[in-house]
């Protein structure tokens, strides 16, 4: 049976452009948030996470740039673009759709024809 971790791959980057709708944030603090929101059901490891925040640079969808932290280190902060903004509002709507169908297909108690 598919673990939460499967499941949050194919939906990473919608979690990460719903997250930056709150601020901009750092690779630490996006994977923070999603796994307290969450109830730590779903956890973010960097291997997921770092590979999403450069797709979706690429896409510019975010942006990000170096800054220092309050301890003084350099730190990659991004930021939802206009364009992020758009993607995130057409995958929510796919997702909810899809979510909604499979909702149907669980919760049905009649036999198919």
């Amino acid at each position: 049976m598919p673990q939460p971790a499967d499941r949050l791959q194919g939906t990473l980057d919608l979690l990460v452009l719903k997250t930056l709708t709150w601020g901009p944030a750092h690779g630490y603090a996006i994977a923070r948030w999603i796994e307290q929101i969450t109830g730590e059901v779903l956890m973010v490891g960097e291997g997921s996470l770092y590979p999403a925040l450069h797709r979706l640079e690429e896409r510019e969808w975010v942006e990000a740039e170096w800054q220092l932290s309050a301890t003084k280190r350099r730190t990659k902060v991004y930021r939802l673009t206009p364009a992020g903004r758009r993607q995130l509002r057409a995958e929510a709507s796919s997702w909810e759709q899809f979510v909604d169908a499979v909702t149907k297909v669980l919760k049905t108690q009649e036999r198919p024809a």
